[in-house]
């Protein structure tokens, strides 16, 4: 069949999506394993493995748009509006976790005690380390907001100063997440509390590093002037990802550290 004119590109066969998804699965395996009590080499093992599929694939796909040129009008579009409604599966899916977690402490069954925290799990302070990290991501949505409005007016230098501050509070956050979890008195097979608490921060850190990841790309691409004035997408895509992971820190914070404590 002849194929007529168009203004989107037809990507070449790619491994790295399938890579991606296998990454993801072991990660997932590999942290509840660790959280059991077992190795962590695993969870490690399978994080080096996702780093690196979403290394390549986004590099690939770097290459295409801006070495190439193959990302017209019509791509770019149509990859902003594929952020946008993964962003929106991502809020769905923690709205799920949100569900769960009011669904059961308002309604704690005879297994619980019927009272939740059950008897005997002692919930963490929400104004120790959790408020501090929510002071901390507070404090890196702002840094990337001036990196982002600096970017808009020109400003390379200013703009980076602001990606570097972001990425490093980023990384406090994780530290303190870690360290938080090495002192918990609880673990993950505690009761519904301990299972709550873990699946919804780890799976919010999980999506921490990742926004780390593409916060470091667009970092490095801005500093290889990759992004202009007018043409940013990619620094947005990762900028619009912070923020969102910004704002499910702020419910987790009220109804796992304030409402559940």
């Amino acid at each position: 069949m002849k194929l007529g004119f168009h203004p989107f590109h037809m990507v070449s066969m790619s491994p790295w999506p399938l890579f991606l998804s296998v990454s993801i699965f072991t990660e997932m395996v590999g942290l509840y394993v660790w959280l059991q009590g077992s190795s962590c080499v695993f969870a490690l093992l399978s994080l080096l493995s996702l780093l690196i599929s979403l290394y390549c694939w986004l590099r690939d796909v770097i290459r295409e748009s801006t070495y190439q040129g193959f990302h017209t009008l019509s791509v770019v579009n149509g990859i902003r509006m594929g952020v946008i409604m993964f962003i929106a599966s991502e809020v769905m899916f923690f709205f799920s976790l949100f569900f769960g977690v009011f669904f059961i402490s308002l309604n704690p069954d005879i297994s619980l005690g019927s009272m939740f925290p059950p008897l005997g799990v002692q919930p963490l302070s929400f104004m120790g380390v959790p408020f501090l990290n929510t002071m901390i991501l507070l404090s890196s949505g702002v840094s990337l907001t001036w990196a982002h409005h600096s970017l808009m007016e020109g400003n390379k230098f200013h703009s980076i100063e602001g990606m570097v501050v972001t990425i490093l509070l980023g990384v406090i956050f994780m530290t303190l997440q870690v360290v938080e979890y090495f002192e918990s008195p609880f673990s993950i097979a505690d009761s519904a509390y301990g299972s709550i608490f873990y699946v919804s921060t780890g799976f919010h850190g999980i999506h921490v590093m990742l926004g780390l990841v593409m916060l470091t790309i667009s970092l490095s691409r801005l500093i290889q002037d990759h992004f202009s004035m007018k043409h940013m997408l990619g620094f947005e895509a990762s900028a619009w990802y912070w923020h969102f992971v910004d704002v499910v820190w702020m419910f987790l914070f009220i109804s796992i550290y304030w409402w559940m404590g």
